[in-house]
């Protein structure tokens, strides 16, 4: 049985708020990140976002929810360009490291970097170096994390109002609650950033495109877990992590790394939304970094590029607002929220993932071009109108044929 929601907005019942007084200290970062919570915010529970009800929420569960899953163990390739047997071989390929680590731990309950942390893999040094300036120690662990293959990296201070309230077991369909470890004795959470392939993003929604998801996803395992072992190393304790644990997207906008955008990614100076994020929570005495300010949010205040290509239409117009359609939405947080389930419900019939908002943001650019830098920077500024109307006439949210990026054409 499905635990239906009996408010009429539809909320879960995640867990009450008993030390919001505690909470007070990130009023500052709060505001400088543009954050507005409310009294009513309730932290997350795991097992309501859209994956973890896939097994349990009979309101989620369909046919296509099984054969959506279904793909990535046994794909059934088709015609359609950007759907064949290379795209998937690709597609399964681009995940095969990420597999390996969240299948490792399955009979006990464990599935590193979707539902849990990554196991250590180093053990705590039994002692701890010395550390009397954290801005040093916070100047060469970016460059530890960049010898590692980081693309973007950031510091902010740990807040327990994004971690998950609970973890869920993946040893049972209805996802049972566990306890979420990163919730004790850590100060810090590095943000590391892992930017997507360009010209794979392009041919979204595609299973060819879904690989750009799948290679980050890869290297989010190893470039996290080789810097928590570095510092364990140093004696400090630090726990990986990728899409589990915690909500990444808080932690980076304040980590500095990019701000809130209308498609519910974080838009960032170097690859726009086209990234990803693991992150590393410890208790190492490191300085942190301030929340950026560009012109993002005045510039998707006036753009609805995301919500307007969007199949479903789960992206949401207008500006802002407290609340959300269904479970799998945070509460008690003003921002733009998707409606999950429609979204969810598009990739399902798919059988891949979408991400056409991420393709068709203004934003998605190749940066590594000056002239798309200039473009970025007046896209932030008083002429956004002008970059947004330039940006539709060059087509630049254009698809990319899938079969392009193999060099093939036509289409084979």
């Amino acid at each position: 049985m499905s635990e239906r929601a009996t408010s009429p907005d539809g909320w879960p019942a995640n867990k009450p708020v008993d030390n919001k007084a505690d909470w007070k200290r990130f009023e500052a970062s709060d505001k400088a990140a543009g954050f507005e919570i409310s009294d009513d915010f309730e932290r997350f529970d795991q097992r309501n976002d859209m994956f973890n009800r896939a097994f349990w929420d009979d309101e989620v569960i369909t046919d296509h929810v099984t054969a959506f899953f279904q793909a990535y163990i046994h794909p059934k390739p088709r015609k359609a360009d950007g759907f064949t047997q290379w795209d998937y071989a690709l597609l399964n390929a681009s995940w095969s490291v990420s597999n390996e680590f969240s299948a490792r731990g399955g009979k006990t309950g464990v599935r590193e970097g979707f539902l849990d942390p990554f196991k250590k893999f180093t053990p705590l040094a039994p002692t701890k170096v010395d550390i009397d300036d954290p801005e040093k120690a916070a100047s060469r662990l970016k460059k530890v994390a960049e010898f590692f293959g980081a693309d973007a990296f950031g510091i902010t201070e740990y807040d327990e109002r994004f971690a998950y309230a609970s973890m869920a077991d993946v040893r049972t369909n209805e996802r049972e609650e566990k306890f979420n470890p990163v919730t004790e004795g850590m100060t810090s959470v590095i943000i590391v950033g892992h930017g997507m392939d360009f010209g794979l993003v392009r041919s979204y929604p595609s299973a060819l495109g879904a690989s750009a998801t799948g290679r980050e996803y890869s290297r989010e395992a190893a470039v996290a877990t080789s810097i928590a072992s570095f510092i364990q190393g140093l004696g400090y304790n630090a726990i990986a992590s990728s899409n589990d644990s915690a909500l990444t997207i808080p932690y980076a906008i304040k980590a500095g790394l990019g701000e809130y955008g209308r498609n519910q990614m974080v838009i960032t100076p170097g690859h726009g939304p086209r990234i990803r994020f693991s992150k590393i929570f410890t208790d190492m005495p490191l300085a942190h970094n301030k929340p950026i300010k560009s012109g993002v949010t005045e510039t998707c205040n006036v753009c609805q590029k995301c919500a307007d290509a969007c199949p479903p239409k789960a992206l949401p117009y207008g500006p802002p607002k407290e609340g959300g359609e269904n479970r799998s939405t945070i509460k008690g947080v003003k921002k733009w929220s998707a409606n999950c389930e429609k979204c969810f419900s598009y990739w399902t019939k798919m059988h891949a993932d979408c991400a056409i908002c991420m393709r068709v943001c203004p934003y998605n650019k190749d940066f590594s071009k000056w002239y798309m830098r200039l473009f970025r920077d007046l896209l932030n500024s008083p002429l956004r109108k002008v970059m947004l109307w330039l940006d539709d006439k060059l087509k630049f949210d254009a698809r990319k044929p899938p079969h392009e990026w193999w060099g093939d054409t036509p289409a084979p």
